[in-house]
Parts: C-alpha cells; sequence; structure tokens
C-alpha cells in the first residue's frame, strides 16, 4: 500500500509540473499575440496614411506641388525663396 502511495504523489508531481509549465508556455504565447497584435495595428495605420497620401497624389496637383515644394525646392515663376537656418545647425569650418 505505501508503494502505491509513493508512485500516486511522484504521478501527482510529475502531472503538477507538465501543468505549470504549459501555464507559464500559454502565458508567454498570448504576451507574443499581444505584440504581433500590436505591430499589426502599428502596421495597419502606416498602410492607411500611406493610402491616403496615394489617394492625394492620384487625385490633384495640390499634393504633388506640396511635396515638391517640400522635397525638391520647387519655386513657382514671381516667388522669391528663403531659407532660414538655425546657425548651430550650421557647420564650423576647422580653418576658422
Amino acid at each position: 500500500m505505501r508503494i502505491l502511495l509513493i508512485v500516486l504523489v511522484v504521478l501527482l508531481v510529475l502531472v503538477q509540473i507538465r501543468l505549470w509549465s504549459e501555464v507559464r508556455e500559454v502565458h508567454t504565447l498570448r504576451a507574443m499575440v499581444e505584440e504581433q497584435n500590436d505591430e499589426n495595428r502599428q502596421l495597419r495605420e502606416r498602410n492607411d496614411a500611406l493610402a491616403a497620401e496615394v489617394e492625394d497624389l492620384r487625385a490633384g496637383l495640390e499634393a504633388i506641388e506640396e511635396r515638391a515644394r517640400a522635397e525638391l525646392g520647387l519655386i513657382r515663376d514671381g516667388e522669391t525663396f528663403y531659407l532660414i537656418v538655425d546657425p548651430e545647425q550650421i557647420e564650423r569650418d576647422p580653418d576658422d
């Protein structure tokens, strides 16, 4: 009878060890799913913003002109371009 009790206790301990390792794995997997959901949400927002930008570029010339002004320095005839520079951002000449 004593041997049977020892065997049952050992089996109970083994089942508990297995159970708690599975619980830990489930917790880890849930955390990974939550991280993936966050990343998917961020990517979905980025894709929506890019789709809106593409639609703006297809819809009219205003978006194209705005982009050309910002990225390429587009200046129309009769306009004067002023560049305001922060003095701290200017690289100093080492010979000065």
